[in-house]
């Protein structure tokens, strides 16, 4: 049965980020992600984890100027030196939170460049700051991003992720696959699992209903045939990885909307064990 992490940046919108962790546990989570940490000290989420028996499962190297609208910094020239110093920055959260993995978010194609031209700076990156997290046992990973959320993000597709993979050359160096953004993008969702899955290349899954990005029981991809594929590919393969809850809750920020919204979860799981 696939393990399930809640995306405290998304789920339980109605509360403090830091009270989020408990809500988690008491529905029933056992990990969590969340975009960024490093608005809070490491050691306040390291005890809101020991204090709920949570599980630090993911979360991004710092996107640059957020607010300004950027989105990660791996693949713009000039800023390789701010890329390598968020870099160690995560490594250092991850280490204080014991987590084992980090989005280094791949950021915008910048104005009047093209992908083809910002590659090798984005590769590059990603070599030099493999190294440094491998000293540390963590693994970095690539996410596909759809254009519809993220116009003009450096990477889009499945095969293209799972080609840089190859091309950089480092063990861990793993793909984020959302199923969401693949929908959007490229389809086929199930087959990409099975093609991908195996080759060892997928670090993470996150999932949120299509299109409008709400629980996975919402939409138009059928999420217990997903899992059982998941289930069974990792049978095979023997991933044991987790998926992230990574969806805006449809009842918003309603006071227990989240917790209301969390059917799916609880019928896959009677479902796996029956």
């Amino acid at each position: 049965m696939p393990r399930f992490a809640a995306n405290l940046s998304m789920l339980y919108p109605e509360l403090d980020f830091l009270d989020r962790f408990e809500a988690a546990a008491k529905d029933g989570f056992e990990g969590v992600e969340y975009l960024f940490p490093y608005a809070w000290e490491p050691r306040e989420i390291a005890a809101r984890l020991k204090a709920n028996g949570l599980q630090q499962v993911l979360f991004n190297t710092a996107p640059g100027n957020w607010e300004g609208g950027e989105r990660g910094l791996a693949c713009i020239p000039g800023r390789e030196a701010q890329f390598a110093s968020a870099v160690e920055q995560a490594l250092a959260y991850a280490q204080a939170l014991e987590c084992p993995r980090i989005h280094a978010m791949a950021g915008l194609v910048p104005a009047g460049s093209t992908r083809e031209s910002v590659r090798a700076t984005y590769v590059d990156n990603l070599r030099k700051a493999a190294a440094v997290a491998a000293k540390q046992g963590v693994d970095l990973l690539l996410e596909p991003i759809n254009t519809r959320d993220i116009p003009g993000f450096f990477l889009n597709r499945q095969d293209d992720a799972h080609r840089l993979v190859e091309e950089i050359g480092a063990s861990n160096v793993k793909v984020q696959f959302d199923l969401y953004h693949c929908q959007v993008v490229d389809g086929d969702v199930a087959s990409k699992i099975r093609h991908y899955l195996p080759t060892g290349h997928v670090g993470h899954f996150q999932i949120a209903g299509v299109p409008q990005r709400h629980e996975p029981d919402l939409g138009e991809l059928h999420y217990p045939y997903l899992f059982g594929v998941i289930d069974e590919v990792s049978a095979q393969c023997g991933w044991q990885g987790w998926v992230g809850c990574e969806y805006r809750p449809a009842r918003g920020s309603a006071p227990g909307g989240t917790s209301a919204g969390l059917g799916w979860m609880k019928a896959w799981k009677r479902q796996a064990r029956a």
